[in-house]
Order: C-alpha cells, then sequence, then structure tokens
C-alpha cells in the first residue's frame, strides 16, 4: 500500500464523476476510454506489465445507447451472503441487496462489499466470456474502487459500455471476486472493455 495507490484511487474518482457530470452519456465514455488508457499506460500501480502499457490501449467495443440502463432495484429477494477467499485481503464478504432488470437482456443481482464502508458491487458474465472478454466476467460497478456511474435512492445508472476487466485479467498474481450464478447472462454483450488478440498474458 502507497501514496500512488490512494493517487490512483483518486484519479479513477475523479474520472468516473467526470462521466456523471457528462451531458452526453457516449461522451462520458469517451473520457472514460481515454482516462483509463492514460491511468493503464503511465501509473506505477497500472496492473499491466512493461510490455501491455505499449499496446496502444485497452480494447473497447463500439459504444452502444441502447446499452444504457437505468433500472429499480428489485429488493424483494431471499438474503444471500458470501465469503470470498482472495491473495491479498483476506475474506471479503458480499451480501446480495437486491436485483435489476437490463431488459431483454435479463436479472443482475446487485451485491454489497463488506469492509470498511462498504459499496455497491455489480459483476457481469455475459455470452462473450471466455473468447472476446475474460473468462470470469467484467465489472459494470464498483462503487468502493470508485466506478460508479450515479443513480438515486431506488436506482442505478448501468450502462454495459463502461463493462471493465478486473485486474486479475492482465496479471496472474491478482485475485478479484468474479460473476456468482446470479450475474451470468447467456447474451453476448458486445459493448465495454475486450480482450486483446491472445489476451493480456
Amino acid at each position: 500500500m502507497s501514496l500512488t495507490l490512494l493517487d490512483w484511487r483518486r484519479q479513477v474518482a475523479e474520472l468516473y464523476a467526470r462521466v456523471r457530470a457528462a451531458e452526453d452519456p457516449e461522451e462520458g465514455w469517451r473520457a472514460w476510454g481515454a482516462g483509463r488508457d492514460a491511468l493503464f499506460a503511465g501509473h506505477p500501480d497500472s496492473p499491466l506489465d512493461e510490455e501491455g502499457r505499449t499496446r496502444g490501449g485497452l480494447p473497447l467495443a463500439p459504444y452502444d445507447p441502447a446499452l444504457r440502463f437505468r433500472p429499480r432495484l428489485d429488493t424483494d429477494v431471499e438474503p444471500v451472503r458470501l465469503q470470498l477467499p482472495t491473495a491479498d485481503d483476506g475474506v471479503v464478504a458480499m451480501d446480495r441487496i437486491g436485483r435489476i432488470t437490463l431488459g431483454d437482456l435479463g436479472r443482475l443481482d446487485v451485491w454489497w462489499l463488506g469492509g470498511y464502508g462498504g459499496g455497491v458491487f455489480l459483476p457481469l458474465r455475459d455470452g462473450s466470456a471466455g473468447t472476446a472478454t475474460y473468462g470470469g466476467g467484467r465489472y459494470l460497478l464498483d462503487t468502493i474502487k470508485g466506478a460508479d456511474l450515479g443513480g438515486d435512492a431506488g436506482s442505478l445508472v448501468v450502462d454495459l459500455n463502461f463493462a471493465y476487466h478486473p485486474s486479475c485479467t492482465y496479471d496472474p498474481r491478482w485475485s478479484c471476486p468474479l460473476a456468482q450464478q446470479g450475474n451470468r447472462l447467456d447474451s453476448v454483450v458486445a459493448a465495454g472493455e475486450q480482450l486483446p488478440p491472445g489476451g493480456w498474458y
């Protein structure tokens, strides 16, 4: 842990604040992509190795406005608590707090990650996992880390164009909480971050 990691967290939070403030969602998405490329290429806490930093950015699918949603959180769900072991953070508790419906794509569980302060966590594993995207899935929201697209007391902004890979995609030394059964969609979500040819490692 270091002040450079604190700087990374600040820059990510500031990047998502710019996204939320953008009047045009696609404009916010472009700023997000450019900001992530800069962080991953130049920040000392980038999860990319030296070779990965020279590849020319993180591949993104084209923006699709039909994949932006503002679903209400359905809290009428059976409580579920998961205890996920990690390499560096011990056991991380996840509590299911509800479900959201993303049009015809289906429903996803929404989780609250434990730990100091806690936060909303929304992973996704869609039909592209293991080919165009990481086999373990991607993240849509992780508010502990600043990945927050907005919403209000009863709803969340969920834009699949902002789906991004967890750190374990870039380097096997990382361990990440991945999408559980209630966060898997059969449909291919051709949006958000993609894998480069051959993957990252």
